[in-house]
């Protein structure tokens, strides 16, 4: 019996020797000169990941990493993966082809198989989640995306979809034909008491995000109004939420923000109209604002306008938007409306944040660790032992320099380091 229990110990001892053995292997400790950990910068520290999770961070001399492989990365600043807070993958810039032609023309498989390759250029850039807000058109196949990406079929950052998006009867395009032909929708309709049966559809469908368009282009004059009625706003958001799903809502003229915020939804998206006294009621129920900067300012150039002429004054109401957030304390969550603009060139969201009066530390936080916490991803957004290692390392210090989010050098996702230059 005695020698049964020495022969087992050595057995077992030799199994966790072994076990120790293949973590360490799977270690690794990331040394950059300086770690942004989602809240504030930090000269000299290193980051130990084993697995997909990161087990350590603080000053590298204090980090005890017998047996991982090192990873230098000098002159850069290692982040958290960046959280890109509203793109359209099925969607790309609309100097290619205009958005109804993208709906109308284009076959969904050549629009799946053209996200494909937005999903890697968005991972590649250093955004390691999106949440895409929309399909425009194409059904679920965001969901589909997500599935690819999570199954290893395709690269891509981890997918938070909202499906085929909602909106009223008749406010959304394209419009291409006489009202007395039916023409496809970029979204789904639904009205009323209706809304219970589709915003439970697109959960059962696979949104993690459920979108509304508070307020359109739409009517005679196709100048933005509201459209769904505070009520039904209030339904949709309750109907998600007994189901644990946030609400977005388009929404840029003041009444479609105020019936978004009195209605409870998680986000706005845009604000181009936003008042200081709509403002002031985000911040105090708590509703974030989505800019959406860069979707603007592309679409002006789109239309002739270069930087350095006299701004339009779609840009120079944004701009004053955009302060008026600010000042309000308001809660600003990262999202540029890729789609609109090139997938992979995220990071012109933040140059214009920091052109339009946002600190560059701020505008860091905004796509780190504000944008998990307004999206409850309590996984991510920041580096700090337990969390996913969902890394980014950049050349330079973006905190004095917002540009430098451009100069990528290495991406992790899940514990795998899928770009290095």
């Amino acid at each position: 019996m005695r020698s049964f229990s020495i022969r087992s110990l050595l057995v077992l001892c030799a199994l966790l020797s072994a076990s120790v053995l293949r973590a360490q292997s799977g270690a690794l400790l990331l040394r950059p000169d300086r770690v942004f950990d989602g809240t504030d910068l930090h000269e000299g520290w290193a980051v130990l990941v084993r697995d997909s999770l990161i087990v350590a961070a603080g000053p590298a001399s204090s980090i005890a990493a017998a047996g991982a492989r090192v990873v230098e990365l000098p002159g850069t600043t290692l982040m958290p993966g960046m959280i890109e807070g509203h793109s359209h993958l099925l969607l790309h810039p609309y100097n290619e082809t205009p958005w109804d032609d993208q709906v109308l023309r284009e076959p969904q498989a050549l629009r799946v198989a053209r996200a494909t390759n937005h999903a890697r250029a968005t991972l590649m850039a250093g955004f390691t989640t999106t949440r895409d807000l929309g399909s425009e058109g194409a059904g679920y196949a965001d969901v589909g995306l997500k599935l690819a990406i999570q199954q290893g079929i395709i690269p891509g950052p981890r997918v938070l979809a909202a499906g085929p998006a909602i909106v009223t009867t008749g406010s959304y395009g394209p419009r291409v034909l006489a009202p007395e032909f039916p023409s496809p929708r970029g979204a789904q309709e639904a009205d009323g008491d209706e809304l219970v049966r589709v915003v439970r559809e697109q959960i059962g469908g696979g949104a993690d995000w459920v979108k509304l368009y508070a307020d359109y282009r739409w009517g005679a004059t196709d100048t933005s109004a509201t459209t769904f009625t505070l009520q039904e706003l209030r339904t949709a958001v309750e109907v998600a939420a007994s189901a644990g799903r946030p609400v977005a809502a388009h929404a840029s003229t003041p009444e479609g923000m105020r019936r978004s915020a009195l209605a409870g939804v998680t986000t706005i998206e845009h604000g181009d109209a936003g008042t200081p006294e709509v403002f002031r009621l985000m911040r105090e129920r708590g509703v974030a604002l989505c800019p959406t900067l860069a979707a603007g300012h592309a679409v002006s150039q789109y239309r002739g306008w270069r930087p350095g002429q006299p701004e339009p004054p779609r840009i120079v109401r944004k701009r004053a938007s955009f302060r008026a957030a600010l000042d309000a304390g308001v809660t600003i969550v990262f999202g540029g409306d890729v789609g609109v603009f090139a997938h992979g060139d995220n990071a012109r969201e933040f140059e214009l944040m920091v052109e339009y009066g946002m600190r560059p530390l701020d505008a860091l936080r905004s796509a780190t660790s504000v944008n998990a916490r307004v999206f409850n991803l309590r996984d991510r957004g920041e580096i700090r032992p337990g969390l996913l290692a969902d890394l980014v390392a950049v050349t330079g210090d973006p905190t004095r320099t917002i540009s430098a989010t451009r100069a990528v050098r290495m991406v992790m996702l899940n514990g795998a380091i899928v770009r290095q230059d």
